[in-house]
């Protein structure tokens, strides 16, 4: 079997490596390139300021672009979904989400798939094809930004970078941190590190290896519960990464970086939203300059655990998980839904479905929770056993 030969795709490219790359030309035609293909051009043609012959060349030489939109969906609430076809045939998904005019935030992809398996998430229950590479993963947000300006001018821009779309961060770091360093260079997109936010499933030694080298982002862990036992059930990571070991590189982290860390915990109905799960919780932070963003759990057809449906906390159990951390004095955040009707929203990539309207039981689930009284919070037998 032949396999296809592909030319090297600029898109990726740090400037420092692009500078190697197109040797010899001079440095300042290298930072135009660099600027022009950080500016969204589609081809060499477009690169104006050079000559003829050296967009002619390296449109001989080199590609622009490893990626193509296939397919572009967008949701009631502004959130867009992009599926991305990859020169290989893969397919990824990345998310534009909208808060007002002034705030846009670009959800990235690292992986096509993903191995870590977690049992409540879309993309974990996809076969893992592979890595992507630099330019796969900035081309994401170049096609974000295209949507984004779709008929509007003034809307060519987004301020924010999470990584937290299909697949495991520290299990790409060196294309990662290739990608990074091309946002965040000043000749190009001028990113800050304070706008991108990486998110793990938690990875301890890539964590540790994010504090030791960079790039200096913010972090965010998927904790979803501190229960270990309950943790091992629902995201195998925590078998190979026991939590104390994740929680002694989340330290190692801020005693580098002196950043607050973001403690995700998606909330399921029925499973994580014990007392007990807070006693966890609050053993687990101690120590820690950490925020908890608490994320309803957003459905997925078919998904179950310990042969039960998974479901999203009824409004009252949340309103009672939510008020035990305040009375504790446990710092959160609720993260409202963005893109649910598209499949776009946290834990639903890998597949493309057209808008549908929410159910009156969806209404419900997205509007001011109830009263803490509604609810009791009493402690209950792990869920997992069967008693």
């Amino acid at each position: 079997m032949i396999e296809a030969v592909f030319k090297p795709v600029l898109s990726g490219y740090p400037l420092s490596e692009l500078q190697e790359l197109l040797h010899p030309l001079p440095r300042f035609r290298v930072k135009q390139i660099f600027s022009w293909i950080s500016r969204g051009v589609r081809s060499f043609a477009e690169m104006t300021d050079l000559s003829q012959s050296l967009r002619a060349d390296l449109g001989e030489r080199f590609s622009l672009y490893a990626s193509e939109v296939a397919a572009r969906l967008k949701d009631p609430d502004g959130t867009e979904k992009l599926q991305i076809s990859l020169r290989d045939g893969c397919l990824i998904e990345a998310v534009l989400l909208t808060d007002g005019e002034e705030r846009r935030t670009a959800c990235l992809s690292t992986q096509a798939g993903c191995p870590q398996g977690c049992v409540f998430c879309k993309t974990g229950a996809l076969p893992f094809r592979r890595n992507l590479d630099s330019a796969e993963i900035v081309e994401q947000f170049l096609h974000l930004r295209g949507a984004a300006a779709d008929g509007d001018a003034d809307a060519n821009t987004i301020s924010n970078i999470v990584i937290m779309g299909m697949g495991e961060p520290m299990l790409n770091l060196a294309e990662l941190r290739r990608a990074v360093s091309v946002f965040t260079a000043s000749e190009g997109f001028g990113l800050s590190g304070r706008r991108i936010t990486v998110s793990t499933s938690g990875i301890a030694a890539g964590i540790r290896d994010l504090a030791d080298n960079g790039p200096r982002v913010r972090l965010a862990l998927s904790l979803t519960t501190a229960d270990t036992a309950l943790r091992e059930h629902l995201m195998p990571v925590t078998k190979s990464n026991p939590l104390p070991e994740v929680k002694a590189a989340l330290q190692h982290y801020q005693q580098c970086e002196g950043r607050r860390i973001t403690l995700e915990m998606v909330l399921l109905g029925g499973l994580n939203t014990r007392r007990e799960d807070v006693d966890a919780l609050q053993a687990f932070i101690r120590g820690l300059d950490a925020v908890i963003n608490l994320i309803p759990w957003n459905p997925v057809e078919g998904m179950s655990f310990a042969g039960r449906p998974l479901r999203e906390p009824e409004p009252g159990e949340l309103a009672a998980f939510m008020a035990e951390l305040e009375q504790r004095g446990i710092a959160f955040t609720r993260r409202y839904r963005k893109g649910r009707t598209i499949g776009g929203a946290c834990g639903q990539l890998g597949g493309m479905r057209e808008p549908y309207s929410l159910t009156t039981r969806d209404r419900v689930s997205t509007s001011t929770p109830s009263p803490v009284t509604s609810t009791s919070f009493s402690r209950r037998q792990p869920p997992w056993t069967g008693s």
